[in-house]
């Protein structure tokens, strides 16, 4: 079966690969129709290991997708062939400890696709175990399933952060989850959002929402954007969504006292925390990591159109040119929020 193969770092080839696709009693096989390139697949692309996940063989990427039931197994009712689903990539060991306490995001044993030594799924089928596939409402499209994955992040990091109706929200970064951050937090009952950035083009995609508020760090800081808001009070919840250990400095001069900062963005350098200026305001940390029990209402959000993420989705490639929209996601174009590939085409 063809599929996008990450050979090694900084070599990308469509070609054939033996795949598992034996399905097992509570699984299903899925025929693969769309499916996002994450941040994550690039930078295994451009530097072959995310922390401790490096690339030693071959590996399929992609992990953000939609597709078709064309298989069910045995024990399988949840859904039938011809259904239109997304899937929650994450499959973790159901006896674990971090699964029973409901934290399976955590669990040391979870099998992510397109995570070293898993595969993921761009190729043209996918068995997937039932109890993390879901089925698409008739009004959300293939497109829009894809993005699901991406959205539970935002998700996770509006639970975590444990919003109050009418509170004010930040967040630092307006890249693909940064955005996504800010739409849950509105969702999540924050009566706006802040959002920084240095790139004009991103922010202005953004600020197509109603409700989130554009703050150019090439012409203030944040912390005077916010200040401005609040009457120097601060923003009740501050999300960290940009990955970079810069962002970290003054961090805790965003938020209010008794706020919380989410940290959501995965830093590559040492970050330098201010640990008095946390306690000095009793400020809660809470870390994303992920999400957890979080998909179906991403999905259920996104269908009852009070989350819109059609205009997110900047390009939409063919399978056959899954080599170029990586390497058009390298070039981190400015308006480019996500970009998709179609494995196959609808009947």
């Amino acid at each position: 079966m063809q599929a996008l193969v990450l050979e090694e770092k900084g070599v990308l080839a469509l070609r054939d690969i033996d795949l598992p696709l034996t399905v097992g009693p509570e699984d299903v096989k899925i025929a693969i129709h769309t499916v996002g390139v994450c941040g994550s697949d690039v930078h295994y692309y451009t530097h072959g290991a995310i922390g401790p996940y490096v690339v030693r063989a071959p590996m399929v990427l992609g992990h953000e997708a939609a597709g078709t039931v064309v298989e069910v197994g045995e024990n399988v009712r949840s859904l039938s062939v011809g259904d239109r689903v997304c899937m929650e990539p994450g499959v973790p060991d159901p006896s674990s400890r971090a699964s029973k306490l409901g934290l399976y995001n955590v669990d040391p044993a979870v099998r992510f696709w397109a995570t070293p030594p898993v595969h993921g799924i761009l190729a043209p089928y996918a068995v997937h175990p039932a109890a993390f596939t879901y089925r698409l409402p008739d009004n959300v499209s293939f497109a829009e399933g894809a993005m699901v994955e991406p959205f539970a992040i935002g998700m996770q990091a509006a639970t975590r952060a444990r919003i109050v109706p009418g509170d004010v929200g930040a967040v630092i970064g307006a890249g693909p989850i940064g955005i996504m951050v800010a739409l849950a937090a509105l969702a999540g009952g924050c009566s706006r959002v802040l959002i920084s950035d240095f790139s004009a083009e991103k922010l202005a995609i953004a600020a197509a929402y109603p409700g989130i508020e554009p703050v150019n760090l090439t012409e203030t800081t944040f912390a005077a954007a916010i200040a401005k808001a609040t009457g120097g009070w601060g923003a009740d919840v501050v999300f960290e969504a940009s990955g970079s250990a810069k962002a970290f400095d003054g961090l805790f001069d965003l938020v209010r006292p008794g706020g919380a900062v989410v940290l959501v963005g995965l830093p590559v350098d040492t970050v330098r925390f201010d640990v008095p200026g946390a306690i000095s305001k009793e400020v809660r940390v809470e870390t994303v990591f992920r999400y957890a029990n979080v998909f179906d209402r991403a999905l259920e959000l996104i269908a009852s159109g009070k989350v819109d993420l059609k205009p997110l989705i900047t390009g939409t490639y063919a399978f056959g040119e899954s080599i170029a929209a990586f390497e058009r996601a390298v070039e981190a174009r400015p308006t480019d929020v996500k970009l998709q590939i179609r494995v196959q085409e609808e009947n």
